[in-house]
């Protein structure tokens, strides 16, 4: 079931006011659509060159905007700076900005797996949004898993050097229930567990959560709070980031 919970928006209204400004308003087209398994649609929308996902008539995601999803990779890899080898998942695909800015922060020998629970989801990012992946999910560094982030977190023990996750809208999230153990003390338990010392626990959240923030610490992790902008250029809808790391 849904969890029923008020709405923050993602994108914020950057996309509308954009678009506007752009010139003669393109009409939206919707190219493909999925049930969830709480009965609410996911949808793929397309105006121009502009891609949008959403929940019902919620936007949850826009190709315009990916300031915040571009610096929960980039914070993570600067925590993790000269680390060989380094092992990260991901967990929620969308629109694959993440993904892109961790690959282009991370060295050569670095592996990455990105955890994608709605199969749609990662058939809509090898057509008809190849553009927006930019081929990004054929880097031999990459590996995509169709599946539940949480099992791949609570099967490992100290396996990864750093966990992001951008799913739901974080730690207060509206998309899928089953999400809420990820950031309940349990899941933080786990990520904590499945993390190497030293790892790094990175997540994004459509606005901030003094409790979430206690339950990190109270699992043992380091944490550092940083605000970011939906926009790269530093306009738009708030975020906040969780800089989580494990003691060495």
């Amino acid at each position: 079931m849904m969890a029923v919970k008020m709405l923050r928006p993602r994108v914020g209204m950057d996309s509308i006011f954009t678009s506007a400004m752009d010139g003669p308003m393109i009409p939206w087209q919707r190219l493909d659509a999925v049930q969830l398994e709480d009965g609410i649609e996911l949808k793929l929308m397309r105006r121009g060159t502009e891609y949008s996902i959403m929940l019902g008539s919620n936007e949850l995601m826009n190709s315009r905007l990916s300031g915040s999803e571009e610096a929960l990779a980039r914070l993570a890899a600067e925590k993790l700076a000269g680390r060989a080898a380094l092992r990260m998942l991901i967990g929620g695909l969308g629109m694959g900005f993440t993904l892109r800015a961790a690959l282009k922060a991370l060295p050569a020998d670095a592996s990455i797996t990105v955890a994608e629970l709605v199969p749609q989801v990662i058939a809509w990012a090898k057509d008809p949004m190849a553009e927006v992946f930019d081929g990004c999910l054929g880097d031999p560094r990459v590996r995509l898993h169709q599946g539940d982030v949480g099992d791949l977190i609570r099967n490992a023990r100290d396996d990864w050097d750093a966990i992001l996750l951008d799913v739901d809208n974080g730690p207060d999230g509206l998309t899928r229930q089953g999400n809420d153990a990820l950031y309940s003390a349990a899941g933080l338990g786990a990520a904590n567990r499945a993390l190497a010392p030293g790892g790094v626990f990175s997540v994004w959240s459509s606005a901030p959560d003094a409790a979430f923030t206690r339950r990190l610490k109270q699992a043992g992790f380091e944490v550092t709070e940083v605000p970011t902008r939906a926009s790269t250029k530093k306009r738009g809808a708030r975020h906040m980031i969780w800089l989580a790391v494990k003691p060495a």
